[in-house]
């Protein structure tokens, strides 16, 4: 067994997802990340729940925190601030088991062997279950990805993913300038952490049907996306930091 192991913080944002989310606990490869010299802690923010939720991913054997105020923004960083500080990689799934928690290697690997920052998962780059994403998500995410390709030189190719993972370092830095409440929050860490000077890339993964109801809502939140694009080209860090050959630096652009 591998001494002096790294610790993985995986954080799952959940309102009422009491029928996957034993799937998505149980389904974290929690011997085979530590054959690779990875311990796991898995916290469950429970996003004000009027369901089992919470009690059902306690007894899955997760960590469960409480955002009161719904919104998958709110949870996100709620989370972020309950990541401990001996904290190697942070990743986050959905908990409705669309995603693979299996597949959490494939996006560790990047950042343990220091070829990037920040890993997205790729719905559009990997494989889909039928059914799972319907042809029009397919169309707007394409769209999107495109832009924030093309508007922030960023290289990704699913910018509406649930799955991410991140270098602790990244966390620290973005966390106190995040403010997206709802589910705008992928697009604003994509584009604020590009504009950080820290490294994205994506990587295939599988995406399944969700267990339960979708809480997104098409207009509504499809806009508040747009705008969240659109407004960040003119955001810049504060403090005037961005990355810059593997450490965090003043900003001299």
């Amino acid at each position: 067994m591998k001494e002096n192991l790294k610790k993985i913080t995986i954080l799952i944002p959940c309102h009422n997802e009491e029928t996957g989310i034993t799937h998505v606990i149980k389904g974290v490869p929690v011997e085979q990340l530590r054959y690779f010299g990875f311990i796991t802690e898995v916290i469950v923010i429970d996003n004000n729940s009027t369901d089992d939720t919470a009690s059902v991913a306690r007894s899955a054997g997760a960590t469960v925190i409480h955002e009161a105020q719904k919104g998958k923004g709110n949870a996100i960083r709620t989370g972020f601030k309950a990541v401990s500080d001996d904290t190697e990689f942070v990743i986050m799934l959905d908990g409705d088991n669309t995603y693979k928690p299996a597949e959490i290697l494939r996006l560790i690997e990047p950042l343990a062997s220091g070829f990037c920052d920040v890993v997205v998962g790729s719905r559009l780059g990997g494989k889909t279950a039928k059914g799972a994403l319907k042809f029009q998500n397919r169309v707007v995410n394409w769209g999107f990805a495109f832009l924030v390709r093309q508007l922030y030189q960023v290289n990704v190719t699913d910018v509406l993913s649930g799955f991410f993972a991140w270098k602790k370092e990244v966390i620290n830095v973005i966390r106190p300038q995040l403010s997206s409440e709802g589910f705008s929050v992928e697009m604003e860490l994509i584009t604020k952490i590009g504009k950080s000077g820290f490294s994205i890339y994506s990587v295939p993964i599988t995406y399944d049907v969700r267990k339960g109801e979708t809480k997104i809502s098409p207009f509504r939140d499809g806009a508040s996306i747009l705008i969240t694009l659109l407004k960040n080209l003119t955001w810049k860090p504060a403090g005037n930091v961005r990355k810059v050959e593997g450490v965090v630096a003043p900003n001299k652009s």
